[in-house]
């Protein structure tokens, strides 16, 4: 394996959007080895860097979203921010946004305009709706945009309210899928004759929707209107979430007629299997109450790691449900380097996800830790632009950076 930053080294990326979803899709690209230059509003910066939990006033969300990027601050709002904004797009390989649609026209810097700065721009744009449709220009947020998904009426117990994710899932989901899609769009820059870029544009709660495929067919074709439920319902047989003789949870789950067969043989009921009523994955759907007795009262009789380490002795997907306190004492966790550790101006070093996915020829690492706001000026305007020291400190008094 030779050192590498990654395989996307070499692309520089403008990222111009603030707080979550595009924000992450511009980290992944950068734990590639993209370089990121993130731009924030002058004192301000990205409302990320106020959201919780903190510690001694420290945001702790921002080293991990942040890490591998470089901050600048300019107010594009203004004419002259828009030209210095111009100024680094004309370099760039993407340019990544998340205002609501038709702000980044109204400022002048609408793909167009600068397509004609650089035609072989990639402008990679997130909102709440998508760019078009009667929702267009609604605002956009990630719990709003779940339960518009469908995602949220499925969660919780049929006798109580729909239950709203306990973290952004939206907005990481969102941003898997905004990466994906900008470096397919740079796939085909680098394959087409003209080398020109596009824009890849999606709403905020399209990618959860793009994952509930069964869903649609269900309505489409049953005209079922699929009902909360605590766990996989309605997908196959046995599956859930199981509690132990010690009191731990576990879940489990035989999403394959293999896997069903050798969780019969580990519960020692190997009988079932050319049972007629658990015969195949229908008949067991139609018979998993009865099924599910038979399951909770073996699980209930073994304690998690017995349980554990017979299950995975018979292949079947059993895991115990972790808190992030078994998670960092995790031995797994530990050989895949999910977790590690980097520096931070003032609390020394903080621990953050690694990067992932991993790359035998060009892995991705964390270059340099999250920046301070706008910690990157002196560098990209003075090096980069070869802005003057006078024009800065007028830009400065101006508000423009």
């Amino acid at each position: 394996m030779k050192n590498s930053n990654g395989p996307l080294s070499g692309i520089r990326v403008i990222d111009a959007s603030t707080v979550l979803a595009a924000p992450f899709a511009a980290s992944l690209l950068g734990d590639l080895g993209a370089e990121v230059i993130k731009v924030e509003l002058p004192v301000k910066g990205d409302p990320l860097r106020g959201l919780g939990p903190y510690k001694e006033r420290e945001p702790l969300r921002w080293p991990g979203m942040s890490r591998n990027k470089q901050s600048v601050t300019l107010d594009i709002r203004q004419q002259e921010g828009q030209e210095i904004f111009k100024s680094l797009v004309k370099d760039a390989d993407i340019l990544i946004e998340n205002f609501r649609p038709g702000t980044m026209e109204k400022w002048g810097l609408s793909y167009e305009i600068l397509k004609e700065v650089n035609p072989r721009l990639v402008m990679t744009r997130q909102s709440g709706y998508g760019q078009t449709g009667p929702y267009a220009t609604k605002a956009g947020f990630g719990t709003p945009a779940t339960a518009f998904s469908g995602y949220t009426y499925l969660q919780g117990f049929e006798d109580r309210h729909p239950v709203s994710p306990s973290f952004s899932l939206m907005d990481y989901i969102s941003g898997i899928f905004m990466a994906f899609g900008t470096v397919s769009a740079l796939y085909e820059r680098a394959t087409n004759e003209d080398s020109e870029g596009q824009v890849v544009e999606m709403g905020l709660y399209e990618a959860v929707f793009r994952m509930m495929e069964f869903l649609v067919a269900e309505y489409d074709q049953l005209g079922k209107v699929r009902e909360r439920s605590p766990m996989l319902h309605g997908h196959s047989s046995p599956a859930g979430t199981y509690r132990t003789k010690d009191d731990h949870w576990v879940v489990m789950v035989c999403s394959t007629q293999r896997t069903w067969e050798r969780l019969a043989q580990a519960i020692g009921h190997e009988e079932m299997i050319e049972d007629p009523r658990f015969l195949t994955n229908v008949e067991r759907m139609e018979n998993d109450h009865h099924l599910q007795e038979i399951v909770t009262a073996f699980f209930r009789g073994k304690e998690k790691e017995e349980l554990v380490e017979l299950l995975d002795q018979y292949g079947v997907p059993i895991s115990p449900i972790f808190s992030i306190k078994d998670i960092f004492n995790d031995a797994h966790y530990a050989a895949r380097e999910n977790i590690v550790d980097i520096d931070h101006p003032r609390l020394g070093s903080i621990k953050i996800p690694g990067v992932v996915p991993k790359f035998s020829k060009t892995p991705g690492r964390i270059r340099h830790r999250a920046p301070d706001l706008g910690e990157q000026n002196d560098y990209i305007y003075r090096e980069q632009l070869g802005i003057s020291d006078e024009e800065i400190t007028r830009l400065i008094k101006k508000g423009v950076i």
